[in-house]
């Protein structure tokens, strides 16, 4: 933690020499020379190094945090005893009535998984209850938080987003549309009526599966965590596909993105050049009405980012501003900025920036991953394929709560 402190400190330091180069060679019409333009963009490619390094410290501590987790809890039921939760994480919670939830389920499905032929009498019968229509099973309840918690590390959105979790079937969301408002009335005079109108939004779900292969001489080996590398790679995987959706979707076999031209957010500003000024920034800011913004986000591309740490208001002052805490994220304007490989390129007629309240996003998981192995397509290469399946669906709610900047040209 020490060293990620002292990483951001040197970024903070390396940043500000970067601005004082900028303010220094900058000319009337704030323009550099090409020999300054290359000496700027080096210092600027420091300051971004350091940001991915910070990126990587703190990811491997969070990863080195989860391998360092209990893997087991102590029994803490007498002997004998028919609580068969007992010891277990879920056990009285939430979950603790869902066959998935159970020790004796978690037991047999990582048997079935690591070894079929040599699961113990009765292990089919255990995973009877999780089994899937497709001949998978449903994943164990504690290793599925495991999963999740694997997908919000890989998928930006999932911490920005409200994500809910629904049994089965599409999820109604009523939206108010329009909204009441209060008058001024006489002493006895009639009240105005002026009732909400409520709109409803529907959530479904889509399949995004992944393929992963494990070699049968890891899988024989004792001291191989199974659940620790099937997590990490379904993490990695999904959570990549997931923003990919949850940002430029177009809801056709998958999530609705909120830079999507139907179903997206709202366009709050368009560029006046095909390049972005401190007021194409300023009059998206300002654009998102007030509540939204004090929640607001910024997302966007890196390179647009490059763009963006250029710009000073009248003051001298830099709109963007490094983080220097660990956790918190780099700013523009003051508000958290994400950025996303996902997220369009600043090129004409693309959204490029997209500002707003993130926790209208809703993500709805369907509730029960999926695993199944496939002991003969990849035998003669001494390989097992785990597939594993989920469904989610993604979608803005309040399309009023996001605006978007539009770089100008194109259609």
């Amino acid at each position: 933690m020490q060293d990620i402190l002292k990483l951001r400190e040197k970024r903070a330091r390396t940043w500000d020499q970067a601005k004082a180069f900028l303010d220094s060679k900058r000319t009337k019409d704030g323009l550099l020379s090409a020999e300054d333009t290359a000496t700027y963009e080096k210092m600027e490619g420091k300051v971004v190094a350091l940001g991915k390094e910070i990126d990587r410290l703190e990811r491997q501590a969070q990863i080195d945090a989860e391998l360092n987790r209990n893997t087991s809890v102590p029994i803490t039921a007498q002997p004998g005893s028919n609580n068969r939760e007992a010891g277990c994480p879920t056990a009285g919670g939430r979950d603790a009535g869902l066959p998935a939830a159970s020790v004796e389920y978690a037991q047999a499905f990582w048997n079935i998984m690591r070894n079929p032929q040599n699961a113990a009498p009765g292990v089919h019968n255990s995973l009877r209850v999780g089994q899937d229509a497709d001949g998978g099973y449903l994943v164990p309840t504690e290793f599925e938080a495991r999963i999740i918690q694997a997908l919000e590390e890989e998928n930006a959105l999932r911490g920005l987003a409200n994500v809910i979790t629904t049994s089965s079937g599409d999820r109604k969301i009523p939206v108010e549309a329009t909204r009441g408002t209060a008058s001024w009335v006489d002493e006895e005079g009639a009240i105005p009526e002026s009732a909400a109108k409520f709109d409803q939004v529907t959530i479904g779900a889509y399949k995004l599966a992944t393929l992963i292969k494990v070699s049968e001489e890891l899988l024989s080996d004792s001291a191989f965590d199974m659940e620790a590398y099937i997590a990490h790679n379904f993490g990695r995987r999904m959570g990549s596909r997931e923003e990919e959706a949850f940002l430029v979707g177009d809801g056709k076999g998958k999530p609705t993105g909120v830079f999507a031209d139907v179903g997206g957010g709202e366009l709050g500003a368009t560029t006046s050049a095909a390049t972005i000024t401190i007021d194409d920034v300023l009059d998206l800011f300002y654009g998102l009405k007030s509540p939204y913004r004090r929640n607001a986000t910024f997302v966007m591309h890196d390179t647009t980012v490059k763009t963006i740490r250029k710009l000073t208001d009248k003051n001298g002052q830099y709109l963007w501003q490094p983080s220097i805490k660990a956790g918190e994220p780099d700013r523009i304007l003051g508000r958290p900025l994400v950025t996303s490989a996902y997220a369009p390129e600043m090129k004409a007629g693309n959204k490029a920036i997209a500002f707003g309240d993130f926790g209208y996003y809703w993500v709805a998981d369907r509730q029960g991953r999926v695993f199944k192995r496939l002991n003969e397509l990849y035998a003669t290469t001494g390989q097992v394929g785990f597939l594993c399946t989920q469904r989610v669906d993604g979608k803005l709610v309040l399309p009023e709560a996001m605006k978007l900047l539009k770089v100008k040209g194109g259609s």
